[in-house]
């Protein structure tokens, strides 16, 4: 693997503006890295050679004040629900297969002013609807740990990117885990932002609205370093007119002297992984040396969290995407997952008034404890289209979202964690905070991975 490869995001930014290598050398180095890789993984399902070298000249011969931008000269990726002019916006579905889009997403905008230079696009489930990446337009994208392990979904495509050296930053969103769940099967970093940090828009009419639901969704950054994670927030957070969620808010905050961290090592009726809780204690470990107070708690309500969570989502999501827009099969799992709760006798006024409460007892939870660190899954990834599977598929999936839940249905902001490697496969954990302190759990994880090597990139096990 080319030593390029192997940098973080602002790492070759710094190089770049130091003179050390060029912007033309590091695109160059990312995609003879994606002709070389790619094929076996599929991750990336859109090369843009030509314009990310078109780019990268430019950047080379730009004027000393835009090299001074934070991401100036570094190839970045998009997942392929997110809009990107001249690409085709396809949801991983064949319907969707020439959907081009007449403008730029956001965050896409926001990421080429701060220098950063697309690269490619990368693969999804159907609709972003899976925890496995799979499609019928695209196909598989493998988990470069172990071919027969879900690479997790729906970002699994830039995870397998980044997880492999293809990109060092990547572009995904998060409704259920989207960002996390890839982050921690193929051991990178993500950041699921407090909802409204970073706008979600999509300029392909007609809208697809997901209703309440999509108070549960958000944009946000995937990368090898929490300093890239930090740095790709600080671009892409703040308000625009076309997301009437987005917010300006701060990005910090005044952090207590002694900041306490809350330990998740057990959840009921759910039984963690022995190399999960070990890499829950020993993130504890590493705070408590650094002057923080470390408690083992209980995370509060975690299972009615999920419940109000599954309720919210299904109550009118699966309507506006039809099940033409799937193949049999993930139709099929769709309906079964969200039967329990559309069928528990929870209307949706009724979860939304105990979405509110909930907020209020985990916002007074994360104002006792500066961060709550637990697991990303409380399961190990799995065999690939276990989801699917109508006689394990559902176990599995809850024992994935459990502790993935809370993010998406109080709207907190998280940071899944690589910690290592047990097993042959990464290890992880997941950092919450309250709403709109990323900078705690950011703060956290930054500490945790002075201590704890991230284990990409690698090249993909054959």
């Amino acid at each position: 693997m080319d030593a390029l490869c192997t940098k973080s995001a602002t790492e070759l930014a710094d190089l770049i503006k130091k003179n050390e290598t060029s912007s033309k050398e590091v695109v160059e180095a990312h995609l003879n890295r994606i002709s070389e890789i790619n094929p076996e993984v599929n991750a990336i399902t859109l090369t843009l050679e030509e314009t990310a070298l078109e780019a990268a000249e430019k950047a080379d011969n730009a004027s000393d004040e835009d090299r001074k931008k934070p991401f100036h000269g570094v190839p970045f990726t998009i997942k392929e629900n997110i809009d990107f002019k001249g690409t085709p916006t396809t949801q991983g579905v064949p319907l969707l297969a020439e959907s081009m889009p007449p403008r730029n997403a956001p965050i896409v905008d926001r990421m080429m002013e701060a220098g950063a230079i697309p690269i490619g696009r990368t693969n999804l489930p159907e609709m972003g609807m899976r925890l496995d990446t799979d499609n019928p337009l695209r196909g598989r994208t493998f988990n470069p740990w172990n071919k027969e392990l879900t690479p997790g979904g729906s970002s699994g495509g830039e995870a397998a990117a980044i997880a492999t050296g293809m990109s060092p930053f990547g572009l995904g969103n998060d409704i259920g885990g989207s960002l996390r769940n890839p982050a921690y099967c193929c051991g990178i970093a993500s950041l699921k932002p407090t909802i409204g940090r970073i706008p979600f828009v999509s300029s392909i009419e007609p809208f697809i609205d997901m209703g309440i639901s999509g108070a549960f969704l958000t944009d946000g950054p995937m990368a090898r370093s929490v300093n890239d994670l930090k740095a790709g927030l600080a671009v892409m957070a703040g308000r625009h007119i076309d997301d009437p969620q987005s917010v300006d808010a701060p990005l910090d905050g005044p952090v207590p002297e002694k900041p306490k961290a809350a330990l998740v090592k057990e959840i009921s009726n759910f039984k963690l992984p022995d190399a999960t809780i070990k890499e829950i204690e020993k993130a504890g470990s590493i705070l408590s040396d650094n002057g923080w107070q470390v408690e083992e708690v209980e995370a509060p309500e975690v299972e009615r969290v999920y419940e109000i969570w599954g309720t919210v989502l299904n109550n009118g999501l699966l309507e506006v995407l039809p099940d033409e827009m799937f193949k049999p099969e993930t139709a099929e799992y769709l309906n079964r997952f969200g039967e329990p709760f559309i069928n528990n006798g929870i209307n949706l006024d009724e979860a939304l008034i105990e979405r509110r409460r909930l907020r209020r007892l985990w916002s007074s939870f994360l104002t006792d404890y500066s961060v709550c660190i637990g697991p990303t899954w409380s399961n190990l990834p799995w065999p690939i289209d276990t989801d699917l599977d109508p006689e394990k598929g559902d176990a599995v999936l809850r024992e994935s979202f459990i502790f993935i839940a809370p993010g998406n249905c109080l709207g907190l902001p998280s940071v899944a964690l690589p910690m290592g490697v047990a097993d042959g496969i990464p290890t992880g954990i997941q950092i919450y905070s309250e709403l709109y302190r990323e900078d705690l759990c950011l703060l956290a994880s930054e500490i945790i991975e002075k201590e704890r090597d991230c284990p990409t990139p690698i090249d993909p096990v054959r």
